[in-house]
């Protein structure tokens, strides 16, 4: 399974062989620095810690943590099956991926802020006639003769967004080692500068 962080850069396409457009997003994948391996005998699971950027500043926790290796911005912990090729110190860069590649992206979604039933959970809103004043995008009701109060889970409004997102199945459609560049088909979660996790299906 490979694995990196990328920060997001935006959206552009590409062009097909057969002419056809392909809207791709653009990431700058790594390099990333393998900072533990955690083993199943001292942790009781199997992980890597990536680290990924340069912080221009850094904890004293941080610090002690990295040790000898470089300052990083952003930590992040990946599941894997095994462990033994992996060591701490290893740089991992854009070259494991490969054009075809099938992965799945995870990323912080956009924060919508606070946002009605229409916008929120796509509700239809109200007639906008026929005595109905100020009704057009309201929730409707939402009370019940038992048991006499708002059941948990309805769909209401609120907070949007800002949330973990995970989306699966997106090709790669181009991997430039040189400027660790990785062109994905379609959208990823999240805003531009971004990070995200990209990983094999």
């Amino acid at each position: 399974m490979a694995f990196i962080l990328a920060k997001k850069i935006g959206m552009t396409q590409r062009f097909h062989e057969n002419g056809n457009v392909i809207p791709v997003t653009l990431v700058e994948a790594g390099p990333c620095v393998i900072t533990q391996v955690k083993t199943a005998d001292k942790d009781g699971y199997v992980a890597v810690q990536l680290g990924f950027g340069i912080a221009k500043h850094s904890t004293k926790a941080r610090q002690g943590h990295v040790k000898d290796l470089p300052a990083v911005r952003h930590l992040k912990e990946v599941r894997v099956d095994d462990a033994k090729d992996l060591a701490r110190g290893t740089t991992i860069d854009a070259s494991t991926f490969a054009v075809g590649n099938v992965v799945q992206v995870t990323g912080t979604a956009k924060g919508k802020g606070f946002q009605g039933v229409v916008r929120r959970h796509h509700f239809r809103g109200g007639p906008a006639s026929h005595g109905h004043k100020d009704n057009l995008r309201m929730p409707g009701s939402v009370g019940a003769t038992f048991p006499q109060h708002i059941m948990k889970g309805l769909r209401m409004a609120g907070r949007m967004g800002g949330q973990k997102t995970t989306v699966i199945n997106l090709d790669v459609v181009e991997v430039d080692k040189a400027k660790n560049l990785i062109a994905l088909k379609g959208a990823v979660p999240g805003s531009r500068g971004s990070l995200l996790l990209i990983q094999t299906v």
